[in-house]
Parts: C-alpha cells; structure tokens; sequence
C-alpha cells in the first residue's frame, strides 16, 4: 500500500499517473509487433486501447451542497443496507459501489473532512460483487470525520484481478469532496459506512461516478 501525500493536489492529466507505465509498454510492444507484422499487431493493439481505457482519470465536477455523500469510485450500487462498521465499533449504514475492469478506477473523497485513522488489511481476492468481500478480501479503510463532527468510513476493497490498493491519504490529511486519493487496479469495490441517519439518495442496480454523484445525505 502507498501512503505518502503525494495525490493530495493531483492534477487531471485524462490517463491515470498509475498507469502510465503499463500503457507506454502496451504501446511500445504494439509498435514493435506493428513494425514486425501488422496483421499479429492487432491483438496488441486491442490489449494496448484495453490498458488506456482503463486508466483513464476524467475531471469531474463536484456538487458543493453541505451534508451530501459523493461517491467514492465509479461503478454500480450493490449494497444500500445496515450493517456494522467493523473500524468504528458501530452499528451504520453501509453503501456498496462495485468497479468493473471498464469503469474509472480512481477513488475519490466522499466528503469534506480529516483522515483520522488508516487500516489497512491483507486478505483473499474474492470476487469484489460478492458480500464476503467486505470483511475477506484484502482492503485499505480511511475514517474520516467530517467538518461538523459527522464520523465516515470509506473502504477501498481489492477483487478477483485487483491485486494493488493505492492509498494517498495517511492520518491527519484533510480531504475535500471529490478529491482523488487513491486507485485500485482492475476490478475492485469501495464500501462507505454512514450514520444510521443518513438519508439513501440511490438504489440497488444505480450507476454511479465518483465525485459527482450523491449517494446519501447526512
């Protein structure tokens, strides 16, 4: 896991920093097969626009409202329920976003707020859809509490090819929503643990982006 506090001010360059190394190899073995033989190239390329796409890391714009949960990760809700905080010995409300190897993979801070803590725990590499997930795969937890003294748990959760959880955010950084602080590489989820006050502004099956969608309300 990477905690250094290098992600706090990253910029929007479209094709994630973490991935700049696996698609200038992509494209120097494409070229090189390409110079070879055009017709063996093409599954290369295929592969290389593969790579691209996927870390590919678009600016987005950010709902300013006070009290909103934005996102943490790209993908799909496939959990809105109770369930207990294992980091914070709470009972809270748990929402779950799953990433496919097609989604942005970029994690994003879900509120305005001050890393308090940092877990990070090794683990299997389960299937990251799956409920066991949450307290078996490897994962990185962030608990964050927010400006007017709301308490947040956000979990990075690696899957069945994700096998890096990057993690930008030691103890004492202070966040703001829709800020980057992390990637996992292919296909992965991200599960926020809320107050039970919360109030869902989402659904089971919705698509959501990371920073620009609200997923609750405190």
């Amino acid at each position: 896991m990477n905690t250094n506090n290098t992600g706090k001010y990253y910029p929007h360059p479209i094709l994630a920093r973490e991935g700049w190394p696996f698609i200038a190899i992509a494209l120097i073995v494409s070229v090189a097969v390409s110079l070879w033989c055009a017709a063996w190239s093409i599954p290369f390329w295929i592969i290389t626009i593969f790579i691209v796409q996927f870390f590919r890391d678009p600016a987005r714009a950010v709902p300013q409202q006070d009290g909103i949960i934005t996102s943490a990760a790209d993908g799909k809700v496939i959990a809105v329920e109770k369930a207990y905080d294992e980091y914070l010995k709470r009972e809270a409300l748990k929402i779950s976003v799953f990433m496919n190897v097609f989604n942005v993979h970029s994690n994003r801070s879900p509120v305005d707020g001050t890393v308090q803590q940092v877990w990070y725990k090794r683990g299997r590499f389960f299937n990251a859809a799956l409920a066991k997930a949450s307290q078996e795969n490897e994962r990185n937890a962030l608990w964050i509490k927010t400006k007017d003294g709301q308490d947040v748990t956000c979990v990075q959760i690696a899957g069945l090819i994700a096998r890096r959880i990057l993690c930008y955010a030691p103890t004492g950084t202070v966040l703001s929503k829709g800020q980057r602080y992390g990637f996992i590489r292919f296909g992965s989820r991200v599960d926020i643990y809320l107050p039970l006050t919360a109030k869902v502004k989402v659904a089971l099956g919705d698509k959501v982006s990371a920073g620009a969608t609200i997923l609750a309300e405190l």
